[in-house]
């Protein structure tokens, strides 16, 4: 190789390029020991108790430690349209479901049945305590087969989870068989040889997998939580590839430049290399936010983010530049020549004719791009956060179906608060007195459960509403503020807390209030002095920032049009429950800031290296987005990709997230980057390297190295 950058991303590249052979086995090995290590320890999963937080969290807390025998209440509704519970077929029924139920195995405690106000409907509660919910559930299903003029089906914590666990399943294999293909026909496309395209895609798996292992390493310290796989995956497909798509690109543009081999991944490793490093570390920054949001749910997901991006990052300094020297010309192989030809046709010309019109009138082309952002930016101010629910699960799934008859049926009794007392003696005189007022003042019928120590009591009332709305929002403000410290509350020596779904949601809510201007200030402050020090200019760190939050301003703006006006229900297949899930703005945000933060820091780079050869301001832009609009097309395309995907799967909280996460990279690659970036850049001038005098003494930490 020629030339010695002494920077880390350079040496790191030149090592790798010097021992091919070993950075290539090291990096497999890597991922090797990663999955070995993985299996070993196995995923340690996140708790209810860990989860939980304010009260609610309290109250599981007390639960878990009370020592309650191992069950969970289910309940099977019977129903009809027809019939009363009074009917002798509808009553056949009902004794034929207790009958065969307490002959099941893990179920005990069959209570009798409870009919709805209506009559048509008729409740059969019972424990289960087993390890597996599929024989009370094949039991149901049996009693339904046996009676089919009515509507048999089981719903309860048990069988809900399981539900939810298959669809979440589901959904993870579905978002794995589509988005992988999806990537590598948009990677051939992008590079027109199979070779080219399978190594940023290799790369990128080759991340995910050795970062799902090492979670489960990380689990035993902060154990995870169930979406922390799937963001693992979404992320490290986007990171992965940009990284590879910025790393390859750039050798394969030395090379047609006519440099040797050597030279050519030299020069790579010296600027894509430096600014994949760079880049890395501000999405690092980023993603560390959720770290600071006082959830543990949230902070395993930073963690299962972090994971991947950082051994993306190892990857792409490592054993890519291992992989490029060891095929050299040969990453070319297996040419498509229709799409060969597309790459090198038809995209520069493009973005080329784009930004010729952009940079003759800037001030008009600033406009006509904002506009549009801000206006979404303005609804964003609309965004009404809302607890994701049974009801807002697809209908495909038969446990909503189940969930929402009994809900019709049994007002509060699918998700009720459990109002949770811990005493010396809870069957004291004075403790079951005030337990007594408490279900006196209950709107709803309760029930009480005693742990077998009798230190604490589990009251279950039923809520309005639908659990996680307004009505039950209400309901659980008066149980806190007004019930219960009249009645169990006033009970000396006696520790009192509320839980239950509604107040685990109020409280989750209270806690990303609270958090999420710590989370905003910390990654807004770490990534603009990051940027400062980057490019030694005030101008371009407070832009970056400002077009950042335009574009996370305008996919909040996005959210709040489909999912709260429900425009588009019939496409994404979904009812609109009037919100967005509270834990999406604060996650979007972090995600978003670091994943737009790589386009940014890689057109800005190559033109500060072409500003740094002496090109004047305008000319630079010209040059560096007509040089970078390949590799951030397709890098964007890929993202967009990936993150539509997840916009198709059943939960709504992954369509959220598959929305805005989409929506934002294709607006910050297209609007932002290709019109906004070069017209305030031209119209700011030489202002654009302005560095205040007092703040020279700054380290020079420059992204790029000029190349000779």
């Amino acid at each position: 190789m020629t030339g010695k950058p002494r920077h880390v991303a350079a040496r790191m590249g030149r090592w790798s390029a010097q021992h091919r052979k070993l950075a290539i086995c090291g990096w497999l090995a890597f991922i090797a020991l990663a999955i070995v290590l993985g299996g070993a320890v196995g995923i340690k999963e996140l708790s209810d108790a860990d989860a939980g937080t304010g009260e609610s969290g309290r109250a599981v807390k007390m639960v878990a430690e009370a020592g309650f025998e191992s069950a969970d209440s289910e309940s099977v509704i019977v129903q009809s349209k027809s019939l009363t519970s009074r009917s002798p077929q509808f009553r056949a029924a009902l004794a034929d479901l207790s009958r065969q139920l307490s002959r099941t195995a893990g179920v005990r405690n069959v209570r009798p049945p409870k009919s709805s106000k209506d009559g048509h409907s008729a409740l059969v509660d019972f424990d289960y305590a087993g390890s597996n919910v599929e024989g009370p559930l094949a039991t149901v299903e049996r009693v339904g087969r046996d009676h089919p003029g009515l509507f048999i089906a089981e719903f309860g914590e048990a069988s809900a989870d399981k539900a939810l666990d298959d669809a979440v399943g589901t959904d993870f294999h579905r978002a794995e068989y589509f988005s992988i293909p999806l990537t590598l026909v948009i990677l051939l496309v992008a590079f027109g040889a199979l070779v080219a395209a399978g190594i940023p895609l290799a790369l990128a798996l080759s991340a995910v997998i050795a970062s799902l292992s090492l979670l489960s390493v990380a689990s035993q310290v902060f154990p995870a939580d169930d979406a922390a796989e799937s963001v693992i995956l979404l992320i490290g497909l986007a990171v992965g590839v940009d990284y590879s798509l910025f790393y390859l690109r750039r050798e394969r543009e030395e090379r047609a430049a006519g440099k040797g081999p050597e030279a050519a991944l030299e020069a790579a490793a010296a600027t894509s290399g430096r600014a994949v490093l760079f880049s890395g570390l501000t999405v690092l920054i980023a993603m560390a936010g959720m770290l600071l949001s006082g959830s543990n749910e949230i902070i395993s997901v930073g963690i299962g983010a972090m994971l991947v991006v950082a051994v993306a990052v190892v990857g792409s300094l490592t054993a890519l530049p291992a992989l490029l020297s060891l095929l050299g010309d040969r990453v070319d192989r297996g040419r498509i020549p229709i799409l060969h030809r597309l790459r090198n046709g038809t995209e520069p010309r493009i973005w080329g004719a784009v930004l010729e019109r952009v940079l003759r009138r800037p001030a008009l082309a600033a406009l006509l791009s904002a506009a549009p952002l801000v206006g979404l930016a303005v609804l964003a101010l609309q965004l009404h956060t809302v607890e994701p629910s049974f009801s807002s699960l697809p209908h495909s799934l038969g446990i909503v179906s189940t969930y929402e008859r009994i809900q019709s049926a049994f007002p509060g009794k699918p998700e009720p608060a459990h109002v949770v007392v811990r005493a010396k003696d809870v069957e004291s005189p004075a403790v079951s007195a005030g337990i007594a007022a408490l279900r006196e003042r209950s709107p709803r019928p309760s029930e009480v459960h005693v742990n077998p120590a009798h230190t604490v009591a589990v009251v279950s009332v039923p809520l309005p509403g639908e659990g996680t709305d307004g009505v039950s929002m209400q309901a659980l403000a008066e149980l806190r503020g007004d019930i219960v410290p009249a009645t169990v509350g006033r009970v000396a020596g006696a520790e009192v807390a509320v839980g239950g779904t509604t107040a685990e949601s109020k409280d989750f809510s209270e806690l990303l209030r609270v958090h999420s201007p710590i989370v905003f200030a910390f990654v807004l402050g770490l990534a603009f002095l990051l940027m400062l020090a980057a490019f030694r200019s005030l101008v371009i760190a407070v832009k970056a920032v400002l077009l950042n939050l335009l574009s996370v301003g305008a996919a909040y703006g996005l959210l709040v049009v489909v999912f709260q006006h429900g425009v588009g229900e019939s496409v994404l297949d979904f009812k609109s429950n009037g919100g967005v899930v509270s834990w999406l703005p604060l996650f979007l945000f972090v995600v978003l800031f670091g994943l737009s933060m790589d386009y940014h820091v890689f057109i800005l780079a190559r033109i500060r290296e072409a500003v740094d050869r002496g090109l004047p301001t305008e000319e630079a832009v010209a040059e560096s987005i007509k040089a970078t609009a390949g590799t951030v097309t397709s890098a964007a395309v890929v993202m967009v990709a990936v993150f539509a995907v997840f916009a198709t799967l059943s939960q709504m909280e992954m369509k959220q997230l598959g929305v805005g996460l989409a929506s934002a990279i294709l607006i910050d690659a297209t609007i932002v980057r290709a019109v906004l970036l070069p017209a305030t850049m031209k119209l700011l001038g030489k202002w654009n390297w302005y560095l205040p005098h007092w703040l020279e003494w700054m380290p020079r930490l420059s992204v790029e190295a000029a190349q000779s």
